[in-house]
This record gives C-alpha cells, sequence and structure tokens, in this order.
C-alpha cells in the first residue's frame, strides 16, 4: 500500500506501533499535527482533492472509546484500531461523518482499546458480541498494523464473548493460522462484480472476496455475508440475481451449510453528491430522485414503496438460488 506522507500526533510515537510505523514509513514525509480529528491543511481542500487526500496516512492516539448500542449482528459498535480507509466506495457512510477527511486513520493505543474491552466483558458477566469494525475495514488496516494477528488471539484468550468485523478486502492468508477459538464472526460485504468495477473503488473483486470467506470458514471462523449497500440503479434486479448465482456457484458447501446474511440498502447524503460530482466526475449518479427521499440532516434514502419492493425480490431470490440461509436482517 502506497502513501504519500504520514500526518501524525507526536505522542503517538510513544507507543510500540507507533514507533513500529515510523520505522516502517520511514521514506516518507513525517509531518506532525495537533489532532488526528483536526488537519486544518485537508479540511481546507476542495472536494476534487478527495481521491489524493486517501494516500494520507494518519497516525494518533484513540481518545473516544464510548461503546454504541447495537442490535443487530452484535451488541456494541466499539471504536477500536482505526477509522477511514484507502478505499473510495462512492456511498461511504464514513464520509457523512469526516466529510473529506474519510482518509485511513491508526491508532497506535491498541493495548488500552483491547485491556478496556476485555474488561468490560469480564464485568457484564454475560457473552456478548462487540462489533469493532464499524469505522474502518480491518483487514485492509491489519496489512500495515498487524493488528488483527494481536487481537485475535489474545482475545480468543482472555475475552469472553465474541468480536465481529466486516471487510471488502481479501487478504486473509495471515489470519487463517491464528488460535481463535470461534470467538470471531468474521462477514464479508458483497455486491454485483459491476457495482464493485465502478462503485466501490479500490477494493477487492467479488472472486476474491468469495475465494477469502471460504477460506476464513475453512479455518473455523463463524461466517456471514452482508449484501450491503444495495444499490438500486438501472438493471439492479439482474446484477443482484448475478450476484446470487455466483454465490451459489462460488461459495464452499461449508460456507452455505452455516452462513448468515445481512442486508443494507443504500443511504446517500448531499455531502456524498458534492464530493462525488468533483473528484468522479464521470462517476455513477447514486441519487435517485424518483426512488429517494429525505432523512434526517441532508441525507437520503430509499422510498417505503422502493424498499418494500427490493425486500421482496431479494427475498424470493434468496430462497429460490440459496435456499433456507437465514437472513438476520434487512435495513
Amino acid at each position: 500500500m502506497k502513501f504519500d506522507a504520514v500526518y501524525y500526533e507526536e505522542d503517538s510515537l510513544s507507543y510500540p506501533l507507533g514507533m513500529q510505523l515510523k520505522e516502517q514509513f520511514r521514506n516518507l514525509p513525517w509531518i506532525p499535527i495537533q489532532s488526528h480529528n483536526s488537519i486544518r491543511e485537508m479540511q481546507e481542500k476542495p472536494n476534487s482533492e478527495f481521491g489524493r487526500m486517501k494516500r494520507n496516512l494518519i497516525v494518533g492516539i484513540r481518545k473516544t472509546h464510548k461503546y454504541v448500542e447495537n442490535h443487530k449482528i452484535s451488541d456494541y459498535l466499539v471504536p477500536y484500531t482505526s477509522s477511514g480507509c484507502t478505499a473510495m466506495c462512492l456511498y461511504c457512510y464514513l464520509v457523512c461523518n469526516y466529510n473529506k477527511c474519510a482518509y485511513l486513520r491508526l491508532f497506535v493505543n491498541r493495548e488500552q482499546m483491547l485491556d478496556r474491552l476485555i474488561k468490560q466483558g469480564t464485568k457484564c458477566g454475560k457473552e456478548l458480541t462487540y462489533e469493532i469494525g464499524s469505522n474502518s475495514d480491518l483487514v485492509l488496516e491489519n496489512t500495515i498494523t498487524e493488528n488483527l494477528l494481536y487481537t485475535i488471539p489474545r482475545f480468543a484468550q482472555e475475552g469472553i464473548g465474541k468480536l465481529t468485523f466486516p471487510t471488502k478486502f481479501h487478504m486473509v492468508d495471515s489470519l487463517l493460522d491464528l488460535p481463535h477459538q470461534g470467538k470471531v464472526i468474521f462477514r464479508m460485504s458483497v455486491n454485483p462484480q459491476p457495482i464493485i468495477e465502478k462503485i466501490e473503488l479500490g477494493t477487492s473483486n467479488l472472486r476474491q472476496r468469495i475465494e477469502a470467506v471460504n477460506q476464513m470458514c475453512e479455518a473455523g471462523y463463524p461466517c456471514g455475508l452482508l449484501i450491503a449497500p444495495v444499490i438500486l440503479i438501472d438493471g439492479w434486479k439482474e446484477m443482484y440475481t448475478q450476484l446470487l448465482e455466483e454465490l451459489e456457484a462460488g461459495l464452499s458447501q461449508k460456507m452455505k451449510s452455516q452462513m448468515f446474511l445481512e442486508i443494507i440498502l443504500m443511504t446517500y447524503s448531499y455531502v456524498h453528491r458534492a464530493i462525488n460530482s468533483e473528484a468522479f466526475p464521470q462517476s455513477v449518479e447514486l441519487y435517485d430522485k424518483e426512488r429517494m427521499t429525505g432523512r434526517g440532516r441532508g441525507k437520503y434514502c430509499y422510498r417505503n414503496e422502493a424498499r418494500a419492493e427490493a425486500e421482496i425480490y431479494l427475498r424470493g431470490e434468496i430462497k429460490r438460488i440459496l435456499g433456507n440461509v437465514e437472513i438476520v436482517y434487512i435495513s
């Protein structure tokens, strides 16, 4: 993974991971900053610079550790070792939070964060599931930090409950032989290949994702798939049927026999439209005034009738092609 520069909080170099990153990227410019949350130079760049901004790496210390209740696939969303990403998915919900500054931030105080998570599980006294990948893609991050190689074995030995994270990347080889004790739920995000090519820029292709989730399943990890986000562009029915047929053909029997599905319809925003129109002027137009309506502050979601049509179609095709696979939720 290539970066142009590293912006860093100076205190981050007092942590082992900070020193490791300093050595790892010693040939890049290292630019000191006061806070990873506020880099004025980045904030003032025009939207057209969005793609180039993603070529900067930010190194800091995570100071916010608030767990947020979640009642879908986990009990809590847990701030963990990174936020943002190097990929440029045109719908990325992190853009709503960070605007142009949805670049990859690495937090070096991983020991503190995992200590807190293990303590929380022990204090709770019952097995809960903690989502540690809601702010970033941990498989991508792991190729830089090896944080999953630190997290998975230690949680397997000391933690109560389960960890889970989703990914759009296939680089799982280093995870296959880790002693996870079934305490880590691996979830692969999938979409039709035409959507991956045109909208999920910089991510692994569908074939690679299918092979990766097969490997993780074979290694004993509980595994599921996110069909996410479902995007209702022209030809969407044919594309999602093709996706399901490719899953049926490509997933291993073991994976198909134990997997679950999550289905999430796309949410879009005014911020996405502004950035995409300037940074990716030739990209697919994701805003659809006929199918979408406003929701909250500057956000768009599909109208109820469009959502209902999509849910009926997807449930029917999943049943026809994949059989009685569990659909945990559609949102």
